[in-house]
């Protein structure tokens, strides 16, 4: 602990310097109660230290980084608490009590925004907000986030199951988490956590592998709804025009093609980028999927289905605004995805189960599961291992060879 003039070139004086052991408090020679610390990893933050009535606790309150607020505007955030604790205006108390009336949206959007997106891929920040848009805001949104408890969570778990069980699962994972963030904020009381121990619904890995006359029908319902088309539903009224068919671009069928044919997930096709494409060398290279940097080899089919695709702008897979100057990548598949399935007779297939359908026919090929989790992009093997029971040829022929050598040597015919 120390006093200085705490003046622009002062603080970047201390920040400059050697890293501190421990934290280190610096207090103003002038304006009694304002000072800054800097931590043991070099994180500086302006504070103001001052009893809120005479003979009162001594509060602290912090003012914000060193970096971020500057030592004049430091200084004169603390002179006005200081003032207003003279007048018998409690700054800290303002604050928690501000806190303590937040709603549930307030909390898990502040959560989402000032833990989950400075922590988390664009793509979960935007799962977890479409979660509690879809799912938390309905229900609790609107509530006090103090004055909930457990009940009020387990009602709305299975108000929210009626709609998507496993959806609602992952709500309630939010929520808790939220919670315990704000818990450690002062936005709840340390231990309030009403999401903790609610009864979830049980689920099930799902895992559909698509058998060879399934790949058949799927293929055929793709060339028809690219070509011919599939009959439009335009009215139901008695005169209305009969035989209307709508043709799918081929930008549609060819990214259930690419996903057919790499194992790829589905925001990796829909984001891919042509200047992420190399079709020379036959690969893609993906600067930011689930499990970071990663480089996909193509197969000669997956490059023949690229080469057959319409360049229209930045993204391999035309969305709406493919060509235009604010171009977004296409959202989904699931219209498109729908019709195509029903007219296969696959109703219920999701786009994820052709991913599982390539790692399975890995399996059966006897690739083994080192390779099948390399082409998937798995970062754990133990991911991968869903597959094992499938890789029952390349077990038996490894078992056969193993045994083979000590029969062998045992002298048994």
């Amino acid at each position: 602990m120390g006093k200085l003039k705490i003046t622009a070139a002062s603080v970047s004086e201390v920040m400059g310097s050697a890293l501190p052991a421990t934290t280190t408090f610096f207090f103003d020679e002038d304006l009694a109660g304002f000072g800054f610390y800097r931590t043991a990893a070099g994180t500086g933050t302006y504070f103001v230290e001052y009893r809120p009535v005479a003979g009162g606790t001594k509060r602290r309150v912090k003012l914000g980084r060193v970096g971020t607020l500057k030592p004049a505007e430091a200084r004169e955030a603390a002179r006005k608490a200081v003032a207003h604790a003279g007048l018998g205006k409690d700054l800290a108390k303002e604050r928690t009590d501000h806190r303590a009336s937040v709603s549930v949206k307030a909390l898990v959007d502040t959560y989402i925004d000032e833990f989950v997106a400075t922590n988390r891929k664009a793509s979960s920040v935007e799962f977890y907000r479409t979660i509690a848009k879809k799912h938390v805001e309905p229900r609790l949104g609107s509530m006090k986030a103090v004055g909930v408890t457990r009940v009020d969570v387990q009602r709305a778990h299975s108000a929210m199951s009626k709609e998507a069980r496993v959806s609602a699962n992952r709500a309630m994972k939010l929520l808790s988490a939220a919670y315990g963030w704000g818990a450690k904020h002062g936005y709840v009381q340390e231990g309030f956590n009403p999401a903790s121990g609610v009864d979830l619904n049980k689920e099930q890995g799902r895992e559909r592998f698509l058998s060879e006359t399934e790949m058949a029908r799927l293929g055929e319902a793709m060339r028809e709804a690219e070509t011919v088309g599939f009959e439009a539903v335009v009215s139901k009224a008695k005169h209305a025009p009969k035989g209307q068919r709508s043709v799918m671009h081929p930008s549609v069928t060819g990214a259930i093609r690419l996903l057919m044919l790499t194992g790829m997930r589905l925001r990796e096709v829909l984001h891919l980028r042509w200047d992420e494409v190399d079709v020379q060398r036959g690969l893609l290279f993906l600067p930011d999927s689930k499990t970071g940097r990663r480089t996909i080899v193509l197969s000669a089919a997956a490059v023949e289905v690229l080469a057959g695709l319409p360049k229209i702008g930045i993204y391999v897979v035309a969305g709406d605004s493919a060509g235009l100057p604010d171009e977004k990548p296409r959202a989904d598949l699931k219209r498109p995805w729908t019709a195509i399935t029903k007219r296969a007779g696959l109703d219920g297939l999701r786009i994820h189960d052709l991913r599982h359908s390539f790692a399975s026919v890995g399996a059966w090929s006897g690739l083994g599961l080192p390779v099948i989790g390399k082409l998937l992009g798995h970062s754990d093997a133990k991911t991968t291992q869903r597959y094992a029971h499938l890789d029952a040829d390349s077990s038996r022929r490894a078992a056969d060879a193993i045994a083979s050598q000590i029969s062998t040597a045992m002298g048994v015919k």
